[in-house]
């Protein structure tokens, strides 16, 4: 199947690693907080494309092993269809995160609260809601 993207929710201890998008005009959800991930290089599968976005964006290293809950799902912006996983880290391997060039800060915050955010990206919430129904 084609796809332009992937998306990761990268669970560190309980909680998840989000990065606030660049308030830029000419992106996608600016301001917003979202997942590591991003849009798919020629030839990659969803799993070379979301761990390479993730080294990219937070500096962490995973093996596809560590991914899980692989769907597919379809966005707007751009139309078209993306991937989501997730993966599971223990608590402190934050101290690895090298925050790379895009978006403004990162953090971690429970799933419960990036849920109720009104400036997390809509489509998102609804696949770690999914997620985390299936756990």
């Amino acid at each position: 199947m084609e796809f332009h993207g992937a998306k990761v929710a990268v669970f560190i201890g309980g909680r998840v690693l989000v990065a606030l998008r660049d308030d830029f005009d000419h992106i996608p959800f600016p301001d917003c907080w979202d997942f590591a991930g991003g849009g798919r290089e020629l030839g990659e599968s969803p799993e070379e494309c979301v761990l390479r976005e993730l080294k990219e964006e937070f500096g962490l290293i995973l093996i596809s092993d560590q991914l899980v809950g692989k769907w597919a799902y379809q966005t707007t912006v751009p139309v078209g269809t993306a991937y989501f996983f997730a993966a599971h880290l223990p608590t402190g391997a934050e101290s690895g995160v090298v925050f790379g060039d895009e978006g403004q800060r990162w953090m971690l915050m429970t799933p419960e609260e990036y849920l109720s955010r009104s400036d997390a990206i809509a489509h998102l919430q609804d696949c770690l809601r999914v997620y985390l129904e299936r756990l």
